[in-house]
């Protein structure tokens, strides 16, 4: 489960932010919106946590700064060739801070113990890398790295408890590549479980797009998750009384290049495709309908529906830059809701992301501590900061006081001259 993650000089992030999901000793909605993690200093984490502001505030570029920090983790052992540049871009409207490294850091919790790992990059190479595990309340540093611009070598700092050919992963790792990669791409095996809940366990949504349905339709053979499948549209549309699989003849299209001649060919044939099945049950009768015969909305949750399934079961976080760009709020709603119920086996699951969608703005949805604002100073640099920074009544209108401009993060808008 992410604790915190901090990024400071990246697109207009330039004083260090830190989105923090730490639950406060507020008691409002404990049961369904923390999780206890029985872990010293952090006695329970928030499920979710949404991040609003103004147009060009910075709110996407905290969810970008998230996508890069796990994309180099990724890739920088794998597909970065030796010579390649890192694609990051620090705060531009400030020349000292052109000539100073980006800053990612996470802390998270894996099987109950905090784990703090983090980096800073410039464009040509790493300039630190660290990893603290806290299983007492003294962290165990288990590797520090650090660029040495006079001697233009890489200082490495270990303890006992990393274990394995360490000096063998550090000659294997090239200036634009991370320790941790290397390591895991060398057989780490205490180093991947690190590696894996950051890559596979990290999961984005791209803005205004959904994923496919055929991922939804290839998990309803189980029928665990079909129940719950069932019980989440349901919620949403009241008349689904049932959703199954058929089986059905049809044409599938594939596509084979031949490389050495650049020829591509087409292949056309015949195979046996499942197609779902939604039930509609009301006091006047029942009906079957296909999938493109739903609404739009049911549609779209449906598409959604396998992969939440299975961020839930795996107790997997999912970020999503502008949420309402791809689904109705009442949908949106829904989907919130998720991690705030049953279907979030153990609670482990967690959701971040950002939206402009203020009927979400409930103290029936979220605890003061899961809201967060981005806003610009005057320098045109992004601040990030909690709702709870205001202290508001827990009976304020959360959305009229963001709309009247109580919290910040609003945009200001002058004359237009044409």
């Amino acid at each position: 489960m992410l604790v915190d993650f901090r990024v400071s000089n990246f697109r207009s992030i330039q004083t260090e932010q830190t989105l923090s999901l730490v639950a406060s000793s507020d008691q409002s909605l404990g049961q369904s919106n923390t999780t206890p993690t029985d872990t010293l200093g952090v006695p329970a984490v928030l499920r979710s946590a949404a991040i609003y502001g103004a147009n060009a505030s910075g709110k996407s570029n905290m969810i970008m700064a998230l996508g890069f920090f796990r994309g180099v983790i990724a890739e920088s052992a794998t597909l970065m060739q030796p010579t390649q540049k890192f694609g990051v871009q620090p705060f531009r409207l400030d020349p000292q801070s052109l000539e100073q490294p980006c800053l990612f850091e996470m802390t998270f919790l894996l099987k109950g113990v905090r784990h703090q790992y983090g980096f800073k990059i410039t464009a040509d190479r790493v300039i630190e890398e660290w990893l603290l595990v806290y299983k007492t309340k003294k962290p165990q540093q288990w590797f520090s790295r650090r660029y040495n611009s006079e001697t233009k070598i890489d200082e490495y700092e270990y303890s006992v408890h990393l274990t394995g050919p360490r000096k063998t992963w550090q000659e294997a790792t090239r200036s634009n590549s991370l320790y941790l990669s290397t390591a895991v791409q060398l057989n780490s095996e205490q180093l991947r479980v690190v590696y894996d809940w950051i890559v596979n366990d990290i999961v984005f949504f791209v803005p205004g797009t959904l994923p496919a349905p055929e991922f939804t339709v290839s998990q309803m053979s189980d029928s665990t998750f079909r129940e719950s499948l069932q019980k989440f549209l349901s919620s949403a549309d009241v008349s689904i009384d049932k959703v199954d699989v058929v089986s059905r003849k049809g044409i599938q299209q594939q596509f084979k290049m031949d490389f050495a001649s650049g020829r591509v060919e087409s292949l056309r044939q015949e195979s046996d495709m499942n197609v779902p099945q939604f039930h509609h049950r009301t006091d006047a009768g029942s009906a079957v309908f296909e999938l493109h015969e739903e609404s739009l909305g049911t549609q779209r949750l449906f598409a959604m529906a396998g992969p939440l399934m299975d961020i839930l079961q795996k107790g997997r976080l999912l970020i999503v830059d502008e949420l309402d760009t791809s689904l109705h709020s009442l949908l949106t709603r829904r989907l919130i809701e998720a991690f705030h119920s049953s279907l979030n086996l153990q609670g482990r699951a967690q959701l971040i992301f950002s939206t402009h969608d203020t009927s979400l703005l409930d103290q029936e949805i979220f605890r003061r501590d899961q809201i967060w604002f981005t806003e610009k100073n005057k320098a045109q640099a992004t601040t990030l900061y909690p709702l709870s920074d205001f202290g508001p009544r827990k009976n304020e209108a959360l959305e009229k006081g963001y709309l009247v401009g109580r919290y910040g993060a609003i945009p200001f808008l002058t004359e237009m001259s044409w």
